[in-house]
């Protein structure tokens, strides 16, 4: 079942378009990906599905409903972290908590509210103002905001901006623990292709405004063609051993210390099976087709790929 329809979708800033004809779709329970580098319109797209930016043409199905004909009823089944989260950094994490909950017109229990900073990882520093918290907390605790009225859709705009590895792990974890413990449908808009990768479902690519390729990681990705990096103690008798062997023809190619084949995924098991009854050391075993590698064989331009990375 689809949460979110959207048709033909356009905005336009003047002569600057914005957003281009985008036509994409939601099921329930999905983590979908939205990815595009910076100013691909990822977030323009999503001030749209929360009615903060008026389309110049084009629908927006929410939970069956139209959007704009009925907002009120439809954001209230829609929790969204935009940016960085809008906190008032005097009060405690519990303070804000209640706060934005009487302000959704929820009157929750302190067990509840509790819960949901349990839920984020803040229940031990539910009572420190939130001036002392760092980047990473602060993302967490917008989500508990977003999350305090119980809605069905989460929205999600670069929600690891700013955060270093261990927060960016937390976030990943977070954003898993919504889709598969609470079943709620999340969209995640990124321009971090390797955390994406790790926890979509679905995804869409945009750029320049105009959609790419929707679908599940398996569909965009040719399972034939994996591109798996293989690194070996002893790169001489490993060159050797495979070279005699069948898997000769799988050879893409020979570095310093290891050797890259290029192989339908079933088989990659297999291999590191076989390599193993070889007596080969084998020190890592890398796969090394990616969301990276997908969009820049879509683009063609090297710069797409670098503009994700910054």
């Amino acid at each position: 079942m689809a949460v979110v329809k959207v048709f033909n979708l356009n905005k336009e800033f003047g002569v600057l378009k914005v957003v281009d004809d985008l036509t994409f779709s939601v099921n329930a329970s999905d983590i979908y990906g939205f990815l595009g580098q910076n100013g691909a319109g990822k977030s323009t797209t999503i001030r749209m599905l929360l009615t903060l930016v008026t389309p110049t043409s084009g629908q927006i199905e929410i939970f069956g409903y139209d959007l704009f004909s009925h907002r009120r009823d439809v954001l209230m089944q829609v929790g969204a972290v935009v940016e960085r989260p809008d906190l008032y950094k005097y009060l405690s994490a519990y303070e804000n908590l209640s706060l934005f909950a009487r302000m959704s017109g929820v009157r929750p229990t302190r067990k509840l509210l509790m819960d949901q900073l349990e839920m984020v990882g803040l229940a031990d520093r539910a009572e420190s103002r939130v001036k002392t918290y760092s980047q990473g907390m602060k993302q967490r605790l917008g989500i508990a905001v977003a999350l305090v009225h119980n809605p069905q859709l989460i929205i999600l705009d670069e929600p690891t901006n700013g955060l270093d590895p261990q927060g960016i792990a937390d976030m990943r974890n977070l954003i898993l623990h919504l889709s598969h413990n609470l079943k709620k449908t999340v969209i995640v808009s990124s321009h971090l292709l390797s955390e994406i990768e790790q926890v979509a479902t679905r995804m869409l690519i945009i750029d320049k405004g105009r959609k790419m390729v929707e679908g599940s990681a398996d569909e965009l990705f040719d399972p034939a063609k994996t591109i798996l990096s293989v690194t070996f103690a002893d790169i001489t008798v490993a060159i050797h051993q495979v070279e005699t062997s069948h898997w000769k023809s799988s050879i893409k190619s020979v570095g310093e210390n290891e050797i890259v084949f290029e192989l339908h995924r079933d088989q990659v098991p297999r291999l590191n099976r076989e390599l193993i009854n070889m007596n080969l050391e084998v020190l890592s075993l890398q796969p090394k087709t990616s969301l990276e590698d997908y969009f820049l064989s879509l683009t063609g331009n090297k710069q797409h790929v670098a503009a994700f990375k910054n």
